[in-house]
Protein backbone atom coordinates (compact mmCIF):
# COMPACT_ATOMS: atom_id res chain seq x y z
CA UNK A 1 0.00 0.00 0.00
CA UNK A 2 1.71 3.33 -1.19
CA UNK A 3 0.98 6.62 0.35
CA UNK A 4 -0.74 8.97 -1.58
CA UNK A 5 1.09 12.11 -2.36
CA UNK A 6 -0.27 15.43 -4.40
CA UNK A 7 -0.93 16.13 -7.78
CA UNK A 8 1.17 18.72 -9.21
CA UNK A 9 -0.78 21.16 -11.16
CA UNK A 10 0.09 22.64 -14.69
CA UNK A 11 2.45 25.88 -14.40
CA UNK A 12 4.78 23.58 -12.63
CA UNK A 13 7.94 23.20 -13.87
CA UNK A 14 8.17 18.98 -13.57
CA UNK A 15 5.33 18.87 -15.70
CA UNK A 16 6.67 20.95 -18.54
CA UNK A 17 10.34 18.97 -19.24
CA UNK A 18 11.17 15.92 -20.72
CA UNK A 19 11.87 13.13 -17.60
CA UNK A 20 14.77 11.19 -16.82
CA UNK A 21 15.17 7.66 -18.00
CA UNK A 22 15.35 5.47 -14.66
CA UNK A 23 18.08 3.77 -14.55
CA UNK A 24 17.69 1.54 -11.50
CA UNK A 25 15.12 -1.05 -10.53
CA UNK A 26 15.06 -1.31 -7.06
CA UNK A 27 13.37 -0.85 -3.98
CA UNK A 28 13.06 2.87 -4.22
CA UNK A 29 11.57 2.62 -8.06
CA UNK A 30 8.97 0.02 -6.30
CA UNK A 31 8.26 2.13 -3.90
CA UNK A 32 7.43 5.03 -6.44
CA UNK A 33 4.99 3.11 -8.35
CA UNK A 34 3.22 1.86 -4.96
CA UNK A 35 3.20 6.04 -3.98
CA UNK A 36 1.26 6.44 -7.24
CA UNK A 37 -0.65 3.67 -8.06
CA UNK A 38 -1.94 5.35 -4.29
CA UNK A 39 -1.85 9.06 -5.74
CA UNK A 40 -3.82 7.70 -8.60
CA UNK A 41 -6.63 5.91 -7.17
CA UNK A 42 -6.99 8.98 -4.35
CA UNK A 43 -7.42 11.27 -7.43
CA UNK A 44 -9.92 8.97 -9.36
CA UNK A 45 -7.51 8.38 -12.54
CA UNK A 46 -7.27 5.92 -15.05
CA UNK A 47 -3.47 6.75 -15.32
CA UNK A 48 -0.69 8.54 -13.36
CA UNK A 49 3.07 9.81 -15.03
CA UNK A 50 5.75 9.72 -12.29
CA UNK A 51 6.34 13.80 -12.80
CA UNK A 52 2.56 14.32 -11.55
CA UNK A 53 3.50 13.47 -8.15
CA UNK A 54 6.64 15.62 -8.89
CA UNK A 55 8.87 12.70 -9.47
CA UNK A 56 11.14 13.80 -13.09
CA UNK A 57 11.58 10.12 -13.77
CA UNK A 58 9.85 8.07 -16.89
CA UNK A 59 7.11 5.92 -15.05
CA UNK A 60 4.01 5.81 -15.37
CA UNK A 61 0.67 3.44 -14.36
CA UNK A 62 -2.38 2.96 -15.24
CA UNK A 63 -5.84 0.91 -14.64
CA UNK A 64 -8.64 1.46 -16.87
CA UNK A 65 -10.28 -0.32 -19.49
CA UNK A 66 -9.74 -1.07 -23.25
CA UNK A 67 -12.52 -0.47 -26.08
CA UNK A 68 -14.13 -4.42 -25.41
CA UNK A 69 -14.33 -3.31 -21.39
CA UNK A 70 -11.30 -5.41 -20.52
CA UNK A 71 -9.56 -4.22 -17.24
CA UNK A 72 -5.78 -3.59 -18.02
CA UNK A 73 -3.66 -2.49 -15.03
CA UNK A 74 0.15 -1.78 -15.13
CA UNK A 75 3.60 0.14 -14.67
CA UNK A 76 5.37 1.07 -17.76
CA UNK A 77 9.02 2.52 -16.79
CA UNK A 78 10.90 3.97 -19.75
CA UNK A 79 7.71 3.73 -22.28
CA UNK A 80 8.74 4.27 -25.73
CA UNK A 81 5.27 4.93 -27.35
CA UNK A 82 4.12 3.04 -30.87
CA UNK A 83 1.02 4.54 -33.24
CA UNK A 84 -0.18 2.60 -36.48
CA UNK A 85 0.51 3.75 -39.42
CA UNK A 86 -1.11 6.93 -41.38
CA UNK A 87 -2.54 4.53 -43.58
CA UNK A 88 -4.08 2.30 -41.11
CA UNK A 89 -4.97 5.04 -38.81
CA UNK A 90 -8.13 6.20 -37.06
CA UNK A 91 -8.64 8.66 -34.93
CA UNK A 92 -11.19 8.55 -31.38
CA UNK A 93 -12.37 12.38 -31.50
CA UNK A 94 -13.27 11.78 -27.45
CA UNK A 95 -12.70 13.88 -25.07
CA UNK A 96 -9.40 14.11 -22.71
CA UNK A 97 -8.96 15.34 -19.12
CA UNK A 98 -5.91 15.36 -16.73
CA UNK A 99 -5.42 15.29 -13.24
CA UNK A 100 -2.49 18.19 -13.58
CA UNK A 101 -5.44 19.93 -14.79
CA UNK A 102 -8.65 19.18 -12.67
CA UNK A 103 -12.18 19.37 -13.42
CA UNK A 104 -11.19 20.31 -17.24
CA UNK A 105 -12.45 18.36 -20.50
CA UNK A 106 -11.69 19.37 -24.27
CA UNK A 107 -11.77 16.72 -27.60
CA UNK A 108 -9.01 15.51 -28.37
CA UNK A 109 -8.31 13.21 -31.63
CA UNK A 110 -5.87 10.67 -30.81
CA UNK A 111 -5.16 7.28 -32.75
CA UNK A 112 -7.53 4.61 -31.74
CA UNK A 113 -4.91 2.27 -30.89
CA UNK A 114 -1.62 2.54 -28.97
CA UNK A 115 1.32 0.42 -27.85
CA UNK A 116 4.00 1.28 -25.22
CA UNK A 117 7.09 -0.61 -25.05
CA UNK A 118 9.15 -0.32 -22.03
CA UNK A 119 9.71 -2.45 -18.69
CA UNK A 120 7.70 -3.27 -15.43
CA UNK A 121 9.44 -1.97 -12.07
CA UNK A 122 11.46 -5.14 -11.99
CA UNK A 123 12.94 -4.26 -14.90
CA UNK A 124 11.67 -6.84 -17.27
CA UNK A 125 10.78 -6.03 -20.58
CA UNK A 126 6.83 -5.61 -21.44
CA UNK A 127 4.35 -4.43 -24.21
CA UNK A 128 1.28 -2.82 -23.66
CA UNK A 129 -1.31 -2.72 -26.59
CA UNK A 130 -4.75 -0.51 -26.17
CA UNK A 131 -7.59 0.51 -28.09
CA UNK A 132 -10.65 2.76 -26.76
CA UNK A 133 -9.68 4.63 -23.25
CA UNK A 134 -6.07 2.84 -22.70
CA UNK A 135 -4.82 3.53 -26.07
CA UNK A 136 -5.55 7.46 -25.21
CA UNK A 137 -4.29 6.72 -21.34
CA UNK A 138 -1.03 4.89 -23.06
CA UNK A 139 -0.48 8.10 -25.47
CA UNK A 140 -1.18 10.78 -22.40
CA UNK A 141 1.02 9.18 -20.06
CA UNK A 142 4.19 9.06 -22.61
CA UNK A 143 2.97 12.69 -23.29
CA UNK A 144 3.53 13.67 -19.42
CA UNK A 145 6.96 11.90 -19.78
CA UNK A 146 7.86 13.62 -23.00
CA UNK A 147 6.86 17.11 -21.10
CA UNK A 148 3.71 17.40 -22.39
CA UNK A 149 0.15 18.20 -21.08
CA UNK A 150 -3.12 17.40 -23.29
CA UNK A 151 -3.91 21.06 -23.50
CA UNK A 152 -0.41 21.45 -25.27
CA UNK A 153 -1.99 19.67 -28.38
CA UNK A 154 -5.52 21.53 -28.22
CA UNK A 155 -5.42 24.71 -30.47
CA UNK A 156 -4.67 27.78 -28.83
CA UNK A 157 -8.02 29.32 -28.66
CA UNK A 158 -9.47 26.42 -26.92
CA UNK A 159 -6.17 25.81 -24.99
CA UNK A 160 -6.57 29.20 -23.75
CA UNK A 161 -9.96 28.50 -23.03
CA UNK A 162 -9.38 25.49 -20.98
CA UNK A 163 -6.57 27.21 -18.58
CA UNK A 164 -8.92 30.18 -18.26
CA UNK A 165 -11.51 27.91 -17.04
CA UNK A 166 -9.01 26.02 -14.72
CA UNK A 167 -8.02 29.29 -12.97
CA UNK A 168 -11.59 30.71 -12.89
CA UNK A 169 -12.53 27.13 -10.97
CA UNK A 170 -9.31 28.16 -8.86
CA UNK A 171 -10.07 30.68 -7.47
CA UNK A 172 -13.56 29.95 -6.97
CA UNK A 173 -12.48 27.18 -5.07
CA UNK A 174 -9.79 29.95 -3.10
CA UNK A 175 -12.59 32.04 -2.28
CA UNK A 176 -14.94 29.90 -0.47
CA UNK A 177 -14.22 30.02 3.35
CA UNK A 178 -14.61 26.36 4.71
CA UNK A 179 -17.20 25.90 7.54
Amino acid sequence: MGEVRPIVHVGDPVLHHPCEPVTRFDEELAALVEDMFASMYAADGVGLAANQIGVALRVFVYDCPDDAGEHHKGVVVNPVLELPGLSERRLDPGDEGCLSVPGQYAPLPRPDRAAVRGFDAAGEPVTVEGTGLLARCLQHETDHLDGYLYIDRLPAKRRKQVLAAYEASRSTKEDVSPL
